[in-house]
């Protein structure tokens, strides 16, 4: 098919090159514009524009969808389908309306749970058992579109949102590769009123570490915001990034109190232990190397 693909993030980039490795032409790759990156605050492409370059494929970067213009310069691709995602604009319904068979969206979640901005990283804060991918005909609403096709995948035990990240975006890969195969014969499937849940964006406020909590949230929210943003505490008065725990459920002690010589903290109930942690401005560590440069003796209070 000939397809217009929209995307911005690493996440996205597996999709492309799927669609690519399956044969389908792609007219036109969009994605958000360069932004400032580095000490140097010089104008950088994203995964996706830089995976495009290198497939020798076209690219476009409109700031907005939302003029006469960037309109009709969508349409001069003649696309079938557009297959967005992660794309970072809103698509306006001229442009739904473009391609013969529609846009079609992969959303990380397992909708109608999870519509929205972080559905990977909420699935995980909120202890969910199991997530996965959705290929949705997308309509104006914040993914209302109904369902072609959906895959579910356990999450696994101390599994964080980087991890799944990666799982999820193999997985839309190959959705999205056999809807196209199928789409004559597909059937879209209305979402369900009941069950709507919304992953509203991380906001930073999130990320301190409430010792207050049980066990079982501050291992969620450690894992969950790993490794973007990241949970956090502070150590003696420095903030630290907490990218990875295990639950440690027969230890206890005052909340935020360090147990041992391995940082396993106490909790509101039960106990972490924290497995991988990253100063300011230091690259991410084991505890056993963090220990070494920065030892943190039992009775530290977190």
């Amino acid at each position: 098919m000939r397809l217009i693909f929209m995307g911005t993030p690493d996440f996205s980039v597996p999709v492309l090159r799927a669609l690519v490795q399956a044969g389908h032409e792609i007219a036109a790759v969009y994605c958000q514009p360069p932004r400032p990156a580095g000490r140097g605050k010089k104008a950088r492409p994203g995964p996706v524009q830089t995976c495009a370059e290198e497939l020798g494929l076209p690219v476009r970067h409109p700031t907005s969808l939302k003029s006469v213009e960037a309109q009709a310069e969508f349409a001069g691709f003649r696309p079938d389908v557009a297959v967005v995602v992660a794309y970072g604009l809103i698509l306006p319904q001229a442009v739904l309306d473009t391609p013969e068979h529609g846009c079609l969206n992969i959303h990380a979640s397992l909708l109608p749970r999870w519509r929205g901005a972080a559905p990977i990283h909420r699935a995980i804060l909120a202890g969910d058992a199991e997530t996965g991918v959705c290929i949705m005909q997308m309509e104006a609403g914040l993914d209302t579109g109904p369902v072609l096709l959906r895959a579910e995948t356990a999450i696994r035990p101390g599994e964080t949102t980087g991890a799944l990240h990666d799982r999820l975006s193999q997985m839309g890969a190959e959705q999205i590769v056999s809807a196209l195969a199928r789409l004559d014969t597909l059937t879209p499937e209305p979402q369900p009123q009941a069950g709507v849940t919304y992953a509203a964006k991380i906001d930073k406020a999130e990320a301190r570490v409430d010792w207050a909590r049980p066990a079982a949230e501050v291992d969620r929210l450690i894992r969950g915001l790993s490794p973007f943003p990241g949970a956090w505490t502070e150590i003696a008065g420095e903030r630290v990034k907490l990218l990875a725990s295990r639950l440690v459920a027969d230890r206890s002690g005052p909340p935020g109190q360090v147990l041992d010589d391995a940082l396993t903290v106490a909790c509101a109930e039960g106990a972490v232990t924290l497995s991988r942690l990253q100063r300011a401005g230091k690259a991410a560590q084991d505890a056993e190397s963090f220990l070494r440069g920065r030892p943190v003796p039992a009775g530290t209070r977190l």
